[in-house]
């Protein structure tokens, strides 16, 4: 077992661990920094597949700006998990988390039973091309095939930004009550 292979398995472990931990935790703040953690592993992985602007744009882009954001979203709606620890969840919904877990189990055995371990087959890192994860060849996927949905997430972003300003700027009245002037109480009025 090499470097490069320990390396892998841990980033790969502390990736899927905490995106289960993302999605099972009650506290919003804390899903987010889960979500941070198995970015930051995703980025390593990226790293060992020589992507190194995709695990740059991977950290910058998203474990800081989109992150930010949601954690600026999670304090103005001031989300909180259910505090109530003590109510059992209902039985449809134990029957529906029981089912999803068993189906994804299921796709993860078909998954892995289908990749051959041989060592005549070919590997996941020979079908890579050359500039993978390239600048280059990200803008020329970026924009030739998805130009639209690129522009489109971009108008998308532009009124998400618009809506949560609206949503979080409030009326303020700035009329003070008759009588009074500038300072709170007439009487502290000192002549001299």
């Amino acid at each position: 077992m090499n470097l490069d292979t320990i390396v892998f398995l841990v980033s790969a472990v502390v990736a899927v661990f905490s995106a289960t931990m993302m999605i099972s935790q009650r506290n919003t703040v804390a899903s987010v920094l889960y979500l941070i953690l198995s970015l930051l592993a995703q980025a390593v992985l990226y790293i060992q597949l020589s992507a190194l602007f995709l695990s740059a744009v991977l950290i910058i882009v998203y474990a800081g700006a989109i992150m930010v954001l949601f954690l600026f979203v999670v304090m103005l709606l001031n989300l909180r998990g259910n505090q109530d620890l003590g109510d059992k969840p209902s039985p449809v919904s134990r029957i529906t988390k029981y089912l999803v877990s068993i189906l994804l189990v299921v796709e993860l055995v078909f998954i892995i039973r289908g990749i051959g371990f041989d060592t005549g087959t070919v590997g996941i890192m020979t079908l890579a091309a050359d500039d993978f994860g390239s600048v280059a060849a990200v803008a020329r996927i970026l924009f030739t095939n998805y130009l639209y949905p690129f522009e489109l997430t971009g108008v998308l972003l532009l009124v998400a930004i618009v809506g949560a300003v609206v949503v979080s700027k409030r009326e303020k009245s700035y009329e003070t009550p008759a009588g009074s002037g500038n300072m709170p109480d007439d009487r502290k009025k000192v002549e001299i």
